[in-house]
């Protein structure tokens, strides 16, 4: 376990944070510096067929020690961590033998991690957990997913006994502001099937994401001096307020779960000239993603037709874009797939926590772009914030869930399970 701790610090002391304002692909320069030591690290550990793409594509490859046919299965992690908190001067701090108490992240700023709030931290009680020092996110998502790959491949290595098919392994930058799969070459890793390591508690297992997209809402205003502004100012940032208020009430994140939709305000910028508003519309329901969506154009022009003859036009502009999608529909015809890494948990005493992912991974893309990939748990709980921790006993196990997947794939009575599969969907 102290050789995951080590490789795991390793990863997240290094700043890998995304940009969504820039163009390039990876967004930041930062992620090359992590990408390039995985390469060296993959090439270290006798992985065959190491690459990385001119956009910071990582594919590296695990020969099969089989005679027989074996199915190629892939597992797949992002190393770019969320622009919403800061990745940078990362300092983990390792709390062994945790006592079910209160975790003093800073002491200075007064910030506790507590299981009075993150009553999850209980199910942990005598594990090693890592933490943050309350200043940063700790990058957990997805950099403990790429240290159980590495720690999974490496582990094959050293025991060949343990029979596999083709492995192949990819590592993505840009997954945080949703373009990880993008320039995913899915041809290229020629896998029948994939796993991305991006869950969050032992036990996850996902097959199932929201429809995703993002909404821009531009407000224009007009801008007169207060003194004389009576029936001529127009305060975008008032209009933008408006909008807010015409959203369905308690359809936000932290009013909704299971398959629960929602709004998303993320961000709000502007003056009495201009205002800009993004949100992020999700469903986990086709039927109820599209009237989200029609939703937002709705009140849009409701606003418009309430202003349009004192602004002269139209003061209000909704652009939306869709991001992702479902993935269950891609997974489903194929679901025998689930049930091999469900059925390799249940094998290592893991409970499987078969549920809908209220987010989305580059395994819903990767799906769409054809090739079927269910989520996995990484372990880490609390993404993207400065409350950030993983057990480092989740991480062994998810180690030993990759190895016995590629075992499970590998067995002689796969094609029996397979068809099996079938008959029961």
């Amino acid at each position: 376990m102290q050789h995951i701790i080590d490789r795991f610090i390793s990863y997240v002391t290094i700043d890998t944070e995304s940009d969504p304002n820039s163009t390039t692909t990876p967004s930041t320069e930062k992620q090359w510096d992590l990408a390039n030591k995985l390469v060296d690290e993959l090439k270290a550990i006798g992985l065959n067929d190491v690459t990385i793409d001119a956009n910071a594509y990582i594919m590296a490859t695990l020969p099969s020690n089989v005679k027989h046919d074996v199915p190629t299965i892939g597992f797949v992690s992002h190393f770019d961590t969320t622009p919403d908190f800061t990745g940078a001067n990362v300092k983990p701090q390792i709390i062994t033998n945790y006592d079910g108490g209160d975790i003093v992240l800073n002491a200075k700023e007064n910030i506790v991690l507590s299981p009075s709030y993150f009553k999850d931290l209980l199910q942990y009680k005598g594990q090693t957990i890592i933490t943050t020092d309350g200043t940063t996110l700790l990058g957990a998502d997805d950099k403990a997913g790429i240290t159980e790959i590495v720690t999974a491949m490496e582990y094959l290595i050293n025991n060949p006994d343990i029979k596999h098919g083709k492995i192949r392994i990819g590592f993505t930058p840009d997954e945080e502001i949703g373009r990880g799969a993008h320039k995913f070459d899915v041809k290229k890793f020629a896998a029948d099937w994939a796993y991305t390591m991006d869950g969050s508690q032992i036990g996850e297992l996902e097959f199932e994401n929201f429809n995703a997209a993002g909404a821009k809402i531009t407000f224009k205003g007009k801008s007169v001096h207060p003194g004389y502004a009576k029936g001529k100012m127009i305060n975008s940032m008032l209009i933008a307020n408006t909008f807010i208020n015409e959203l369905p009430k308690g359809e936000i994140p932290q009013e909704t779960r299971g398959y629960e939709g929602f709004f998303h305000v993320h961000h709000l910028n502007g003056g009495i000239e201009e205002t800009v508003l993004e949100l992020i519309i999700r469903d986990h329901s086709a039927k109820q993603f599209k009237k989200r969506k029609e939703v937002i154009q709705s009140i849009a022009k409701k606003i418009n037709k309430k202003f349009q003859k004192q602004f002269g036009g139209d003061i209000c502009v909704a652009e939306i874009k869709d991001q992702y999608y479902n993935m269950k529909e891609k997974v489903t015809p194929v679901f025998h797939i689930v049930e091999i890494a469900e059925k390799a948990m249940m094998e290592l005493g893991i409970k499987p926590i078969i549920k809908p992912i209220r987010g989305g991974t580059d395994g819903c893309q990767l799906s769409y772009m054809g090739l079927p990939c269910p989520n996995i748990f990484a372990g880490g709980h609390n993404f993207h914030g400065k409350y950030e921790y993983i057990p480092a006993e989740s991480m062994q196990k998810a180690v030993e869930v990759i190895v016995k997947i590629a075992e499970l794939t590998a067995s002689t009575d796969f094609a029996q399970e397979k068809e099996k599969s079938k008959k029961t969907k």
